[in-house]
């Protein structure tokens, strides 16, 4: 496994760390109401303060449009509240192109960095500007690595030290758990929407494993290629192709599928619609009722194909489980997978719906690891390389 340069090789004292990270955070009326992420980074910063570092902290938030401040995306709220979970004042930085003096143990927080031109654009005139705040690079942004943007591929470039957060550490080497370092069997779980966002993982994954679940609102587009009844359940015309040429290659490589048997469905997307249970079988699947959650036959059956799994990876969960009447399933395999974990089973659980589903399911502190990426996990597992690892490495 190739390791990233890591921080606790890196001479600290007295000297500037710029540590890119991700406090793409939820907030409404001012109020942050999801913070993981700015937890997920105090680790890294306490480390440098304790090192005897200043910090310069940057992070976008949202998607305002590149080089145009908007009030509405400003970091001032994350400011706030970092100073609540540090106990110490923050500093604010209100333009990178006008460098300051920060003293060590001081923090300061630099504003959205898609408010300045270039960000986005991976903009070289933006990175050097950057690049004089700090005698040292540090990346803990995982959410952001798969972004060829000048805080993330530009700016490292330019940088003679650059180091892994303890937080991109740590997501780099569990995901070599699921990607090179396998104990079998290894079982995949897959759910969430669409056939297309998965399909890259499902391709680069399909050789390395050995059984797969799919779930959620994608395995409806697996059944329609199978020739089963789905309703008005979603469909991806466009991805019927791909499925039936995933199940065809997983059929010829000897590896184990289980896809939903029944769902429990409704006639409308509506969280509280009348649910009812209905098999996948020729005639047996209403044509005006959708797929909102796998059935209990499913679920009967997902209990003995997780048994036994060494290694798990889970993405994507298996109905609306932000909808009481449609969580069953996701709670259930969330519930196998930690009572497998339990069992010496070693689990990643990725992506920002799945993290909290296993939150809802309340096994989040069961599983081996929780991934705080969406798109960077999804490409990684896909086997692409991200520009910010890239960087790091360069």
């Amino acid at each position: 496994m190739q390791k990233l340069p890591s921080l606790r090789t890196a001479q600290l004292g007295g000297r500037r760390a710029f540590v890119r990270v991700d406090f793409n955070v939820p907030i409404e009326n001012g109020r942050i109401t999801d913070d993981r992420r700015i937890r997920s980074a105090l680790p890294t910063i306490r480390y440098l303060l304790e090192s005897g570092a200043a910090v310069i902290l940057c992070s976008h938030l949202g998607r305002p449009k590149d080089g145009q401040p908007d009030p509405k995306y400003s970091l001032e709220p994350v400011r706030a509240h970092l100073a609540t979970l540090l106990e110490k004042p923050i500093g604010w930085i209100p333009d990178p192109f006008k460098p300051q003096t920060i003293a060590p143990g001081e923090v300061y927080l630099m504003e959205n960095i898609r408010f300045f031109a270039g960000e986005t654009k991976n903009d070289s005139e933006l990175a050097r500007a950057l690049a004089q705040w700090a005698d040292v690079y540090v990346n803990d942004a995982f959410g952001s690595l798969h972004r060829a943007h000048a805080s993330v591929d530009a700016l490292p470039r330019l940088m003679r030290e650059k180091y892994a957060g303890f937080l991109v550490e740590a997501e780099w080497e569990n995901a070599q758990r699921v990607l090179t370092h396998i104990e079998r069997p290894y079982l995949v779980v897959v759910g969430g929407a669409k056939v297309s966002d998965k399909l890259p993982l499902l391709h680069n994954l399909l050789p390395k494993l050995d059984r797969l679940l799919i779930g959620g609102g994608m395995s409806y587009t697996f059944l329609h290629a199978m020739g089963l009844p789905i309703g008005k359940s979603l469909l991806e015309p466009d991805q019927v192709e791909a499925a039936r040429a995933i199940l065809a290659q997983a059929e010829a490589e000897g590896k184990k599928v289980l896809l939903p048997s029944d769902s429990v469905a409704a006639t409308e997307f509506r969280a509280d619609a009348p649910a009812r249970t209905f098999p996948h079988a020729e005639g047996a699947f209403p044509t005006e009722y959708m797929g909102l959650d796998i059935g209990p036959a499913t679920i009967r059956a997902a209990a003995s194909f997780i048994a036994g799994s060494r290694t798990i990876l889970w993405n994507g969960p298996m109905g609306v489980f932000e909808w009481e009447a449609f969580r069953q399933g996701t709670v259930k395999i969330a519930e196998y997978i930690a009572a497998e974990t339990a069992q010496g089973a070693y689990s990643l659980v990725g992506g920002g719906d799945t993290a909290a589903a296993a939150e809802v399911a309340g096994v989040a502190h069961k599983v081996s690891f929780i991934s705080t990426g969406g798109g960077a996990l999804l490409e990684l597992l896909a086997g692409k390389t991200l520009p910010g690892i890239a960087a790091l490495l360069s």
